[in-house]
């Protein structure tokens, strides 16, 4: 192996492409272990830009006055954060207000603050020892005005993998020491480093909270042909090379602090219901990063008019992503100083992105006024008043409902005081949703001609007849954020393959960027949710062979098959027992306790019968006591509507009910008292959901693990949303269930083949794989058939009796293992 192979070298070479770059290269000793701070760089910078503030500073305090200046923003530091001081300063006694960094100007025309901006000072200390009293040394420490931003621990393929560096940030890299209990400002959550990167030759994976065995790392990688990880360069490059060509620039390293890196906060609950704020802070991943920034420089070079489709999968970030892109849109500036769009509207029916956008954009920019969310019970104001108040009077960002943006296209099209503004729609899943009675107003107002009813129609639709209609305006640019665009979607929002030719079969429209569900799979942001997947007929089938050919034994098979057999299309009692008795045995353990199932039903009616039927089974089943359940579905309904002409033949008084009955979410869910029934299913008690046409998308429950289909999907789109509400992360979900007693398992795997490359339903009804797997374990000659008999007699007696059952097998293994590791240790 040669040197050139080992990490020092390709330490060293990453460094000198930063210094190429325009990076300072420090020297650990002039780090300052107890501020965690490179003292330099920040007088140097103060210095600079705030000449008078440092002489005042001086003057005040003599040579003590690096110090004092430095046990300030210690102080800030700590209480505010380091992203949060970039960004705003903090103040000092005697000086008044110091700025710590300068972001790229909107006005080229200001000379001071270019002048600010162009004294930031990045630098990167190879080596960083920041312990005190220890030898512990950071391959990369990375600085902006002397303020510690990142850290990188660097390893080779050809040594130790990015695992490695991943393992040494969890077992060295503490935020307290161990031993001597002391706070290690550098490698503190919020305070210290804002972002961790474990960088091999091939891959990157970075934090941003440095937590021991705790520690969550995402991948920064590129993505590969559709899968995860980074393509070979043809240049010979390292395939990591983008980190320092395209990352680590100065405009692009700023650009990231100040604005884009935010904290999330989530109200999360426990198993006692006691609810708790939970901090995240979010870096961007590589795709978020790359696809608001290839959307902006598009957007200030074309202007307005244009059209973005952004096909990112579930679990790309995209509430994120939507709030950098309408945060920077609204930056936008001409030479002349004047803004590029006056207004960015999102139009989401996502209730949680409103406070989540919120949030996200007032920490990067703190502006007043800067949002307006129209729809919300905040104004005694109609919403068409408020829409037009906040078109007029130019509120940068305005976010409104589905139902809303009819609304807001109206206004766009027609008021005349509007006619030289310019405006960006940023649209959460363009397909789905309807836009409600407001579309058949524009509809009127427009004169358009669809020939069906405009308040069944999605965004996506209602865009389209606009278009048609020659009415499409060219101040408006739309960006379309979806992870499973229909052909319709790409016609509209996508651009030609090759945009020097027109829009043709052979030039068909594609997508502006794209993040591809299988790379999400691949990084661990989504579950793959078709390996769970199994139809009734299957589970049927495989039922019915075990009993066929005799592997099993018994009349309790035999009953349970024929229970099986037995289930009727609408007999929704057998299934709830089957259900429950699934989910009871294979999901509810699941997540310490925590997992969650959804019942997907075909109708209203059919919600209400399911709702009905498993209350009535939990009554009388005691041991399911502790199981309860929740139905959504929209609006009410009668008895009469609810009944089946089946109901005759049933047993009991399930649905035994008065025909002017009146069903509905208040009424089926006394318990909720009208509460958001996202958040009530959260708690720990409500453990099933029963849905008709509702929560199927745009639905985020990660402990979601099981899914019951009672209802005939009807397009791909709907059938790879529906299944994806499964695919959420969560603190040991490995695996998801899906039964199906109704879809047609190719059609399935063929809706998720249009958006996933790797999908693939496994086959589950040859059952000699087991019996291969046993062949296999027989040949290992570990044991025998009289050690497995020994074995079944000793598992139910006493400890000792246990262990000797094992002791045979144990026996012949332990040499076996003990091999092995010899052999991995030298190899």
């Amino acid at each position: 192996m040669t040197e050139a192979h080992h990490e020092k070298p390709f330490e060293n070479y990453v460094v000198e492409k930063l210094v190429a770059q325009g990076w300072l290269l420090g020297d650990t000793s002039g780090y300052d272990k107890d501020y965690a701070l490179y003292p330099e760089d920040l007088v140097a910078w103060l210095k600079d830009t705030q000449p008078a503030k440092w002489d005042r500073l001086v003057a005040l305090n003599g040579e003590k006055a690096p110090n004092v200046l430095m046990d300030r923003l210690e102080k800030a530091l700590e209480k505010q954060g380091t992203i949060q001081v970039l960004r705003r300063g903090f103040d000092i006694a005697g000086c008044g207000h110091i700025d710590v960094s300068e972001a790229a100007p909107e006005d080229q025309r200001n000379k001071d603050v270019l002048h600010r901006y162009a004294s930031n000072r990045l630098r990167v200390v190879p080596q960083l020892r920041y312990h005190p009293s220890k030898e512990y040394a950071i391959d990369l420490g990375l600085f902006i005005n002397g303020i510690p931003v990142g850290t990188v621990e660097i390893k080779t393929d050809f040594t130790q993998s990015a695992a490695a560096a991943i393992e040494q940030y969890k077992q060295d890299r503490l935020p307290v020491d161990l031993q001597t209990k002391r706070t290690e400002p550098l490698l503190t959550f919020k305070r210290g480093a804002v972002v961790h990167f474990a960088m091999s030759d091939s891959v990157i994976w970075m934090t941003t909270k440095l937590a021991g065995d705790n520690t969550f790392f995402l991948p920064f990688n590129k993505g590969k042909d559709g899968h995860a990880g980074n393509p070979a360069r043809a240049d010979g490059e390292y395939p990591v090379a983008y980190f320092w060509e395209q990352i680590c620039p100065q405009d692009a390293w700023l650009r990231i602090f100040h604005s884009f890196v935010y904290v999330e906060k989530k109200e999360v609950v426990d198993l006692k219901g006691a609810w708790t704020t939970k901090e995240t802070q979010i870096f961007p991943r590589f795709h978020q990063w790359d696809a608001v920034n290839a959307m902006i420089a598009d957007a200030a070079q074309n202007g307005p008019g244009q059209a973005y489709l952004c096909e990112h999968s579930a679990g790309s970030g995209k509430t994120s992503t939507i709030a950098w892109t309408a945060h920077d849109l609204i930056k936008l500036r001409r030479d002349n100083g004047t803004p590029i769009f006056n207004s960015v509207i999102v139009v989401t029916d996502r209730t949680v992105l409103d406070g989540q956008l919120q949030d996200a954009i007032q920490q990067i920019d703190h502006q007043a006024g800067l949002i307006a969310a129209i729809d919300r019970d905040t104004s005694s104001k109609s919403k068409s008043q408020q829409l037009t108040e906040a078109l007029l009077g130019g509120v940068p960002i305005i976010i409104v409902t589905i139902q809303t943006f009819p609304y807001a296209m109206e206004a766009i099209l027609t008021d005349k005081s509007l006619k030289d503004s310019n405006f960006a729609v940023i649209i959460d899943e363009a397909h789905t949703s309807q836009t409600g009675t407001t579309a058949s107003k524009l509809q009127a107002t427009l004169a358009l001609s669809s020939k069906a009813g405009m308040e069944k129609m999605t965004v996506e639709e209602l865009l389209t007849e606009i278009q048609n209609s020659r009415v499409r305006p060219k101040n408006v640019s739309q960006f379309a954020f979806t992870a499973t665009p229909k052909h319709s979607t790409m016609m509209l929002f996508g651009r030609p393959a090759d945009p020097s030719k027109p829009a043709s079969k052979e030039n068909l429209p594609v997508s502006f960027h794209k993040y591809p569900m299988r790379q999400a799979i691949e990084e661990g942001f989504i579950l793959d949710v078709l390996e769970g997947y199994i139809p009734y007929k299957t589970a049927f089938n495989l039922g019915k062979e075990m009993v066929d050919t005799k592997r099993v034994n018994g009349k309790a098979a035999k009953r349970a098959l024929a229970k099986w057999m037995t289930l009727h299309p609408t007999n929704v009692v057998q299934k709830v027992q089957f259900i429950m008795e699934h989910f009871v045995k294979n999901v509810a353990h699941l997540l310490d306790g925590k997992a969650k199932a959804m019942v997907v039903t075909s109708s209203r009616a059919a919600a209400v019968r399911y709702k009905k039927a498993f209350d009535s089974f939990i009554e009388t089943h005691p041991q399911y006591k502790g199981i309860h359940t929740l139905v959504a579905f929209s609006g009410q309904l009668t008895g009469k509507e609810v009944m089946h002409f089946d109901d005759a033949q049933l047993k009991g008084d399930t649905f035994v009910v008065d025909e002017d009955a009146v069903f509905s979410e208040d009424t089926m869910n006394p318990a909720v008292k009208g509460q958001d029934l996202r958040i009530v299913f959260d708690r720990p008690e409500y453990r099933v959901m029963l849905v008709a046409n509702k929560f199927q998308t745009g639905f985020d429950q990660p402990k979601l693990v099981a899914m019951y289909i009672d209802k005939k999907i009807a397009n791909d789109v709907e059938i790879v949303q529906t299944l994806s509400r499964l695919n959420r992360t969560f603190p040991g979900k490995d695996r998801t269930f899906v039964i199906d007693f109704v879809n047609d398992p190719e059609t399935v795997l063929s809706a998720f083949a249009s958006y996933d490359a790797g999908a693939a339903i496994e086959d589950m009804q040859d059952l000699n794989v087991i019996y291969e797997i046993r062949d296999r374990l027989d040949d290992a000659g570990v044991y025998s058939v009289a050690n497995l008999e020994a074995f079944k007699t000793a598992r139910f007696k006493t400890a000792q009796a246990f262990a000797g059952g094992t002791e045979p097998s144990t026996r012949i293994c332990s040499p076996r293992r003990k091999h092995q590791r010899i052999i991995s240790t030298r190899y």
